[in-house]
């Protein structure tokens, strides 16, 4: 059986999924948006980009602030297009629930081993 951090393992789901949604919302973004194309689709890729380094950081416990970081500028999207801000605090509430749960797991983990 294999050991692992459950919140390293729903931290990796959540910016997954997020990562696809991210890269939909810079297409999006960059159809209905005035700002210039290498604004959006820079910007859409840079956060891509970040995004998935910080998967393959989430070993590190500094990592996760990175991702808190990340919700608060997919939040901020909203700015760009309205509909980011619902599609930006309900990946925040799954990463607030994720962090929360998934530590409390590795903690029970941890007492019962």
């Amino acid at each position: 059986m294999r050991s692992g951090s459950v919140r390293r393992s729903l931290a990796s789901i959540v910016l997954g999924f997020e990562l696809i949604v991210v890269f939909l919302a810079t297409l999006v973004i960059f159809g209905l948006s005035d700002l210039p194309a290498w604004v959006t689709l820079g910007g859409g890729a840079l956060l891509c980009l970040i995004m998935v380094a910080t998967l393959g950081l989430l070993r590190y416990n500094w990592a996760y602030g990175i991702g808190w970081a990340i919700q608060v500028i997919i939040v901020a999207t909203g700015f760009l297009n309205p509909a980011m801000f619902v599609v930006g605090a309900l990946f925040a509430g799954m990463w607030v629930y994720c962090m929360i749960n998934g530590a409390k797991i590795d903690r029970q983990q941890k007492e019962n081993t």
